[in-house]
């Protein structure tokens, strides 16, 4: 028997079902925005993408853009709702406003919007909770990915709500809980004073009171990123590797072309955290022709990171670039990536210069959504 709670959600969520996401088209026009989803204590925007017919307990994959991206644009890009009409699941993007940010980045290193209960966090909850109540979608099966600022936002909503994922993604991203001012942003996106072990693990046992079971994790990176470094990459598998219960050396590493694959499996042989390493490529997301189109930030290597994720989450089939690549079992630690010389990230350094502008009166069918959105303990 659902719980009261849930029963109130539900059926504020009509509403927004009713409304269809009439909203404004953005972008390419396949995404909607997304209406009354909350106190919004972050300030965001969000869209949504959801095929049409789509059945009740479907997945739900929520994609966070990078700076200077929009939903629409990342999208467009990277072919996630071309790939949710083949494979049957629904898509939410949120998305920075300038006046939190200047160029578009979430705000991964702001303590207030990275923990738990409040800020661009819990705004990102509170339009998961919305989406997955007016599509009946499946709670068992939600999982997020991101790029750069927004692969180290998705990081840090894998930290402090665990418990709402089976899986995430991280594509030249950072580790949650790694930086709370500027400067240590940009010596953390460069690669220096990156956290110890033991530290890395604690600040993701700190961030929630989950113990299990974790979401599984893939984490991307180019070798010769200059944005952030590549030693995020290692530092991101560090910590992950300790609420899965992993040994540092992987339980095998797979090589085909530029793409380096690290593996590490649970105690049932499955795989729970992946660390793929692409030589040469710079700071971006990979894509193919298959789905994904060349843009800045976007960078058509022949492997489509798209399906991959997905595959790897087992929501769609392996990728049609995929090759047949043998694998061996690790007999010495992960290879170490030394950092270069590093891009800032324009506007960063801007990040928290503007403050969150006021929330609208809400309208009735507003009030509605969060008084369900209160009961079901999202809001206060």
């Amino acid at each position: 028997m659902r719980k009261i709670s849930d029963t109130i959600t539900r059926l504020a969520a009509q509403k927004v079902r009713s409304e269809g996401y009439r909203g404004r088209k953005v972008g390419n026009d396949r995404l909607r925005a997304l209406p009354n989803f909350g106190s919004n204590p972050g300030a965001l925007d969000g869209s949504c993408y959801v095929p049409k017919a789509l059945p009740a307990d479907s997945p739900l994959v929520v994609v966070l853009h990078g700076c200077t991206q929009t939903a629409a644009g990342y999208d467009l890009y990277s072919g996630w709702s071309r790939l949710a009409e083949e494979a049957g699941f629904a898509l939410l993007y949120p998305e920075q406003k300038r006046g939190n940010n200047p160029n578009l980045c979430f705000n991964w290193f702001i303590p207030g919007d990275t923990q738990r209960h409040s800020g661009e966090v819990h705004s990102i909850r509170q339009m998961i909770e919305t989406v997955v109540v007016a599509h009946d979608l499946d709670r068992r099966r939600i999982f997020i990915t991101g790029l750069s600022a927004g692969g180290a936002m998705a990081a840090a909503m894998l930290a402090t709500h665990p418990e709402v994922f089976a899986g995430g993604a991280i594509i030249a991203g950072l580790a949650h809980g790694i930086a709370s001012t500027v400067p240590d942003a940009f010596d953390r996106m460069r690669g220096h004073g990156i956290p110890s072990e033991a530290d890395l693990q604690r600040y993701l046992r700190a961030a929630s009171d989950h113990v299990g079971p974790w979401p599984k994790m893939s984490i991307w990176q180019g070798t010769a990123d200059k944005t952030v470094a590549p030693s995020n990459a290692e530092a991101l598998a560090s910590q992950w590797r300790g609420v899965h219960h992993l040994d540092r050396v992987p339980d095998k590493t797979e090589a085909a072309g530029p793409l380096r694959r690290q593996i590490w499996c649970n105690g049932s042989g499955e795989t729970v955290i992946e660390v793929n390493m692409i030589a040469g490529m710079g700071h971006g997301t990979p894509i193919s022709g298959e789905l994904g189109i060349p843009g800045p930030f976007m960078l058509d290597n022949g492997i489509c990171s798209t399906r991959k994720i997905a595959a790897f989450w087992g929501l769609a089939g392996a990728s049609s670039d995929e090759i047949s690549i043998p694998s061996s079992p690790a007999v010495a630690q992960p290879r170490a990536y030394h950092s270069g010389e590093t891009e800032k990230v324009p506007g960063l350094e801007h990040a928290a210069v503007h403050p969150r502008p006021s929330p609208p009166h809400p309208s009735a069918v507003q009030k509605t959504i969060e008084d369900a959105l209160r009961a079901a303990g999202l809001m206060r």
